[in-house]
């Protein structure tokens, strides 16, 4: 074990690099600059600047140097926890992205754990009761959550909170608690605020998961272990959920992998509906400015909870069915 968790960790070092080198490749493809879009900003307000400052600042933020100087700039800053300096905001990417990334991580796991505390036990109810109402009507609430986009969703649940629930909406915390200190009213306020970006979060993987444990399932109790341990006059709840279950998780937790990051990009939309600042906002604003050193730093992020999501999704897999060697 200690050896494949080595070997995956140096796998992880090469399959990093190669994403900088792409990623800071394909951030640059397309035309302008994150200067060239602050002179645009600047005209449409109706200022400008001179030739001598567009100079200046080229050659503070190193545009005028080779692509390859570029990335060697920013990648051996990255090395020692220096991203670089946005340009659009004016200050370090690492003060950016840290005063940011404990909500967006908060919110995720939230989203994360709540999906599989609804999707696996409705998925086992559904496979165990087909055709029956609970069932048909969870295949409803399935198709839904699939269907609906988040942002859509998101305004709904603003809506009802607002004139069904009367609840102050948007935002982390309520007007009174904006600039109050952190107490434990204010934390109680926080979490009557993340429900709705949770669930937002959390509802098309939710869907999914419930499809994928009801059908795999389904699948799992007509084998013949299943048959074998009814067989032998063990109780049903033992026999779905000590050996049907733990074999048909296989496919949510090789899914685990791809969820983490998923999650950290679907909550952008969500994050600008409701008006909360987390990393999701900051990146698709990285993007449009063509700030090259925020956005290969998010981008480095994302990749990261892949690489880091699956191998976790391969120790869990181990964990939960033995037969499975990683040596």
């Amino acid at each position: 074990m200690l050896n494949y968790i080595i070997r995956r960790l140096l796998y992880m070092v090469v399959t990093m690099f190669f994403i900088s080198l792409i990623g800071f490749a394909l951030i640059q493809l397309p035309p302008g600059s994150a200067l060239s879009v602050k002179i645009q900003q600047l005209r449409a307000l109706g200022g400008d600047m001179s030739t001598a400052q567009i100079e200046s600042l080229k050659e503070r933020y190193g545009l005028n140097d080779p692509i390859y100087v570029q990335y060697l700039r920013w990648a051996t800053g990255a090395v020692h926890g220096d991203f670089g300096q946005s340009f659009t905001f004016d200050v370090p990417v690492n003060q950016l992205i840290w005063g940011r990334l404990g909500l967006s991580l908060l919110l995720s796991g939230s989203a994360l754990i709540f999906s599989w505390l609804i999707s696996i036990p409705a998925g086992v109810y559904s496979a165990t009761h087909r055709y029956n109402v609970p069932d048909y009507i969870i295949t409803i609430l399935q198709f839904i959550g699939v269907a609906v986009p988040d942002f859509l969703l998101a305004l709904l649940l603003l809506v009802f909170a607002s004139q069904v629930l009367h609840t102050d909406v948007g935002g982390l915390y309520s007007t009174k608690y904006a600039t109050a200190p952190f107490s434990e009213a204010k934390l109680i306020d926080l979490m009557k605020h993340l429900w709705i970006p949770v669930i937002v979060i959390a509802a098309g993987s939710t869907a999914w998961l419930t499809r994928v444990m009801r059908a795999n399932l389904l699948d799992v109790l007509n084998q013949q272990y299943v048959q074998t341990a009814r067989s032998k006059g063990l109780r049903e709840g033992i026999v779905i959920w000590k050996h049907a279950v733990r074999n048909a998780l296989h496919p949510l937790i090789m899914a685990l992998g791809t969820t983490l990051p998923a999650l950290i990009s679907g909550e952008v939309i969500v994050s600008i509906v409701l008006n909360l600042p987390t990393t999701g906002p900051l990146f698709f604003s990285a993007l449009l400015d063509k700030d090259m050193y925020l956005g290969i730093t998010f981008l480095m992020l994302l990749s990261m909870m892949l690489i880091v999501g699956n191998l976790l999704a391969d120790l869990l897999l181990a964990w939960v069915d033995p037969r499975v060697r990683l040596e």
